[in-house]
Formats: C-alpha cells, structure tokens, sequence
C-alpha cells in the first residue's frame, strides 16, 4: 500500500510541476511581473527568478515521473512548497492583493487567499510525505541488515 501511494504521490507532484512551468516558461515577462508583485524579493532577484525557477519546477516534476534524483527531488519541491505557501501567507498578512501566478500569468488569473494557501499546503502535504518516503523507505528497509565497515588503517597516513 505504501509503495502505490509513494508512486501516486510522485506522479501527482511530478505532473504538478510540469503543468505549473509550462506557462511560466512560455511567458517569462508576466511570470516576472508576478514575482515582483509578490513584494518578496530584491529588484535583480526578479528575472533571474522568472527566467530560472519554470526550469527547475520542469526538470523536478521529470526527476519525479521517471523516480530520478528522487530524494533531491522531493526535498526541492517540499522547500519550494513551503516557500510558496510562506510568501502567501505573508502577502495575505500585509493586505497585498496578488495574483497567485501558481499556474498561469495572465491577468485574472487565480487570486492568493486562503483557499489559495490550503491548496498550497495541501500539495506540501504530499510532498512532505514523498520527502519521508524516498528518503527513510530505504533505511527502514535495510535496517535488519548488518552495515560492513572498512577497517581503519594504523599509523594514521
């Protein structure tokens, strides 16, 4: 049961990402004026931000369809989550009315509230899952087995 939720959460998340870069890389200018409305980042952290995260999002969401990198992969998307879900939630704090610029960058696109945000940390939940699987799933696996240590050499050279 594990091992099929494990694979559902990797497909679920890895199609997620694909899907949130596909329109930000087709349109890196209003990805970036996105970013900037956010309010978050420091004025030259704004293009280099639209013009390199799609990418990251598009090659996390292929490591976890195809299980490449996987605990890398999970980590960056559990990190990523969280910092979008953060930025979300500060933006809300201070009455910033943003557009979410989750999965689209045209004007009128979906609005960050808090339906917005338990989105958000709905999809970390799984990610935060994924992360725990792929990382322990093997440890927990192997913990019967006994570890060979490499024998130190003496004279310490």
């Amino acid at each position: 049961m594990a091992r099929a939720t494990t694979y559902g959460a990797r497909f679920f998340l890895g199609l997620l990402w694909i899907y949130a870069s596909y329109d930000k890389i087709l349109n890196p200018e209003a990805f970036a004026y996105a970013v900037y409305n956010y309010q978050v980042l420091p004025d030259g952290g704004i293009n280099l931000t639209a013009l390199v995260l799609p990418w990251v999002e598009l090659l996390m969401g292929i490591c976890l369809l195809v299980g490449f990198w996987l605990p890398g992969a999970a980590l960056l998307s559990t990190l990523l989550l969280a910092g979008f879900a953060g930025a979300l939630l500060f933006n809300l704090y201070r009455g910033l009315d943003v557009q979410c610029g989750c999965f689209s960058t045209q004007a009128g696109g979906d609005p960050a509230g808090y339906p917005t945000v338990l989105r958000d940390l709905s999809f970390l939940a799984v990610s935060v899952y994924l992360m725990v699987m792929v990382t322990f799933r093997g440890s927990l696996q192997n913990r019967g087995e006994r570890v060979q240590h490499v024998p130190r050499r003496e004279g310490g050279g």
